[in-house]
């Protein structure tokens, strides 16, 4: 009886479920999506490189997997290739200055943290005509500070409402320059309040946070122009939340975590996305497959179709099969 339940079952399915009408389903699932995500981008924005900026989890210890996105790591070669001609700009602290040794390790690995502290350093690729540094028209802004000002001055809340001022005085700036160039706002990571030295003790998470929301709360305030947005980087801070422990002083990411996570496998996808002009999904996987679906689907549905059945009736039809099988 059960037999004989499959058996009709299974001819019940085959009678409403031909392979013709799984192509169907399969490319009105195509359209659907299609629609769908051309609906997402016309409501929620059409910079989806943003979405880059904000959230995503580890995967294991040492990879961060942004949502909706899969990751590439770079090789040196390929950075250069993506990077020639750009000018890229980094203004800030300490850890400004961390990433700014990231990016350029990413175009040369041999270069070492030494030198200059508290100045311009200058970097120059001259083969891909690349510059990091000091120059007149970047591409590419990337600004953050804030432990400096609470370090110096004790974590007092004057410092605060004076750092409110200043980002206040300078965020019609950032929004000019966002009108020609990207520029990216890197909110503060956390610290690990218990390896901190005595003289670093008053940067706790309490004031970083603080700190924080004064620049998300004042950045893009004033603007009218979804051009001249500053974009917000905070997913650095989900990235130390689970990193940091590791510091060596409990206030810089160490190197391996800021150079394989944070750069390697986020922030030059951004990049990637302002150079080329292209939203992310061109460098993810399932619209990448979606695409090449279609195409194929497309050059298989154009005359003349081709089954077997057809091919052994007429010899002719094998002609330019021959042409197409690779002689051993």
């Amino acid at each position: 009886m059960a037999a004989l339940a499959y058996t009709g079952g299974k001819r019940e399915i085959n009678y409403y479920f031909s392979v013709r009408s799984a192509k169907a389903l399969a490319l009105g699932a195509v359209l659907l999506l299609t629609a769908c995500h051309a609906a997402s981008r016309r409501y929620r924005g059409g910079d989806t490189c943003e979405y880059l900026l904000s959230s995503g989890r580890f995967l294991g210890e040492k990879v961060w997997q942004p949502h909706s996105c899969m990751m590439h790591k770079y090789k040196n070669s390929e950075a250069k290739d993506c990077l020639i001609d750009k000018h890229v700009v980094f203004i800030g602290d300490s850890r400004i200055r961390q990433l700014f040794y990231s990016f350029i390790k990413l175009i040369n690995p041999q270069v070492k943290e030494e030198g200059i502290k508290h100045g311009n350093i200058p970097f120059e690729d001259k083969s891909a005509s690349i510059k990091v540094g000091s120059v007149a028209k970047p591409h590419i802004i990337v600004v953050g500070a804030a432990t400096w000002s609470i370090k110096i001055h004790n974590g007092s809340n004057e410092a605060l409402a004076q750092y409110k001022i200043n980002i206040t005085s300078i965020a019609p700036l950032l929004e000019k320059l966002a009108i020609s160039s990207d520029v990216y706002w890197v909110l503060q990571d956390p610290v690990y309040e218990d390896m901190l030295s005595e003289s670093r003790k008053m940067i706790t998470n309490e004031k970083i946070d603080a700190y924080n929301e004064a620049a998300v709360r004042i950045l893009n305030s004033s603007s009218r122009n979804s051009k001249a947005k500053v974009k917000v980087f905070s997913v650095s801070k989900l990235i130390a939340q689970e990193t940091i422990m590791k510091s060596v002083d409990g206030l810089h990411l160490p190197e391996s975590s800021r150079d394989t996570v944070l750069f390697r496998l986020n922030f030059l996808v951004v990049v990637l996305c302002i150079v080329m002009d292209r939203p992310y999904q061109f460098y993810y996987f399932v619209p990448l497959v979606t695409v090449w679906f279609m195409i194929i689907y497309a050059t298989l549905a154009v005359w003349p179709q081709i089954v077997q059945k057809k091919a052994n009736e007429e010899r002719l039809l094998r002609t330019p099969v021959i042409f197409l099988v690779p002689c051993n």
